[in-house]
């Protein structure tokens, strides 16, 4: 079993910047991709920021020269920072562990971004 814990979240104002976290534990599992979601009130969830086995990475447009997802294998851990957020980042944000059978998810950790 894999569990995952989202930490970070916290109301900034906008402009500001923030960085969450993404605690890993349990069975090692071979994982394809670690990943960030969010959703907002009222819309659906939309991957933001993904990190590949290999260390490749990609991000939605929305996110793109703000956002940025790394990891620390040491620490069973992946990041997502955020920067010159707006009140439109406000969502739950979730983490995800994705392999090829199945994906993992955390609890998620609320970001608010004030105008």
């Amino acid at each position: 079993q894999v569990q995952l814990v989202e930490s970070g979240g916290d109301l900034v104002q906008a402009g500001g910047s923030l960085r969450l976290s993404c605690a890993a534990s349990g069975r090692i599992f071979i994982i394809d991709a670690m990943n960030w979601y969010r959703q907002a009130p009222g819309k659906q969830r939309e991957l933001v920021a993904s990190i590949s086995s290999g260390g490749t990475t990609s991000y939605a447009d929305s996110a793109k020269g703000r956002f940025t997802i790394s990891r620390d294998n040491a620490k069973n851990t992946v990041y997502l920072q955020m920067s010159s957020l707006k009140p439109e980042d406000t969502a739950v944000y979730s983490c995800a562990a994705q392999t090829i059978m199945t994906t993992y998810w955390g609890q998620g950790t609320q970001v608010t971004v004030s105008s």
